[in-house]
């Protein structure tokens, strides 16, 4: 990892419907003590450790609800009281759009590696467990321990007993995983996907979605300057299809929906050869 920059104020830039939903969930009417606020927040992490999803303040963008898939998601999960993952969910951000769109968020279980960043979460939107009861689990999404292959349970598990993600096995309806892939190489993303995939539950529309960093054409991207990931290993619509319809799953019993679009506004970062990275939204569903 290379030394980041240092916050640029200047990148906090909320639309319409950001302020309103922050206002909402902070109780911070004022624009200009709202913006002090998350300032505020976003330096304690960043300290912790540099993301540039912080640094860049695109945690701030509600991208969950902008994501294909994310109304029928919301649908599925309310007609079924289904179980929403986050993973990689640093403040939770998502997890409280999801809450405030109507997901119970006692139904929500949130992973990260960093536990500092879920609780550091609470303070961005002034919560705590009982005004956001959703369960929280501490894990690296590469151990076994926390997250690793295995056959379904028998049995859904009571959400706030649970100790790590494997107890999900097969009764998960909604996965969300932005900002995520795109940190790891090839094959730990393919070893990623196998392993959030056995926690799918198997029911139609049940679906694993979110947004990385993707190319036109699959492979390593470098980035230019000081970002904490400097060189990323990213997928393009095709290769990241194959990865999940045939490879995840067996061909057919998913489809695959995956496009790249622009990032809105600047994010303050640049590729090496002077091009502005691209998100990679997705959605994989069960058929």
């Amino acid at each position: 990892m290379s030394i980041s920059a240092p916050l640029d104020p200047s990148l906090l830039v909320l639309d319409s419907e950001e302020e309103s939903f922050f206002k909402a969930t902070t109780g911070i009417d004022d624009a200009a003590h709202l913006r002090k606020h998350i300032q505020h927040v976003a330096r304690k992490a960043y300290n912790v450790f540099p993301y540039s999803s912080i640094g860049s303040y695109t945690f701030t963008k509600t991208m969950i609800a902008r994501l294909p898939g994310y109304t029928e998601a919301l649908t599925l999960g309310r007609a079924t009281n289904g179980i929403l993952l986050d993973a990689g969910c640093c403040f939770g951000v998502d997890v409280h759009k999801a809450a405030q769109d109507g997901w119970p968020a006692a139904r929500i279980v949130a992973t990260d590696i960093i536990a500092e960043f879920w609780e550091l979460g609470h303070e961005l939107f002034r919560s705590t467990e009982m005004t956001l009861p959703a369960t929280f689990i501490q894990g690296d999404l590469l151990d076994g321990a926390h997250l690793s292959l295995g056959p379904p349970l028998d049995h859904t598990p009571e959400l706030t007993s649970l100790t790590s993600l494997n107890q999900l096995r097969g009764h998960v309806t909604t996965i969300h995983a932005s900002a995520l892939f795109h940190l790891f190489s090839e094959e730990e993303q393919r070893a990623l996907a196998v392993a959030l995939g056995s926690l799918l539950a198997p029911i139609k529309g049940a679906c694993v979605f979110g947004w990385s960093t993707g190319t036109a054409q699959v492979g390593n991207v470098e980035f230019a300057g000081a970002v904490s990931h400097p060189q990323q290993y990213c997928h393009s619509p095709s290769s990241w299809e194959a990865l999940w319809n045939g490879g995840v799953y067996p061909r057919g019993s998913v489809e695959v929906k995956a496009q790249l679009v622009e990032f809105e506004g600047d994010i303050g970062l640049r590729l090496k050869d002077g091009s502005v990275p691209k998100r990679l939204e997705w959605v994989v569903k069960r058929v």
